[in-house]
């Protein structure tokens, strides 16, 4: 399986962006699905993440309350719905694939696929 991010660009501070993680090859219906990002200079960071079928999410406490992580297995895609962004967020959105299926984690250790990155930037 191949994952592709995508949705980033440049906005101001108080707006929105949805991003898009779609699957291409083998289906990730069975899997967790997780979004981290990397700030400059910074480790990448757990944001938030689902379980196979969108019942479980789990957010950092950074982004609850203003991120929403969904999923349509239909569509092989995942997606993070980030509002009210902050300058704070801006990053490298990274999404991930599960290693196991059916298993919620939302450790580092247990994403083995993962996509290319999209750039997040806020203005101030």
């Amino acid at each position: 399986v191949q994952l592709q991010a995508s949705g980033g660009g440049l906005v101001q501070a108080g707006d929105s962006l949805k991003l898009s993680c779609a699957a291409s090859g083998r289906t990730f219906s069975s899997y967790t699905v997780g979004w981290y990002r990397r700030l400059p200079g910074r480790e990448r960071e757990f944001v938030a993440s689902t379980n196979y079928n969108g019942g479980r999410t789990t957010y950092a406490v950074s982004v609850k309350g203003r991120f929403t992580i969904s999923r349509d297995n239909s569509k092989n895609t995942v997606y993070l719905q980030m509002n009210n962004l902050k300058p704070e967020d801006t990053a490298v959105y990274y999404c991930a694939r599960g290693r196991t299926p059916v298993i919620y984690s939302n450790d580092y250790s247990s994403y083995n696929t993962w996509g290319q990155g999209t750039l997040v930037t806020v203005s101030s």
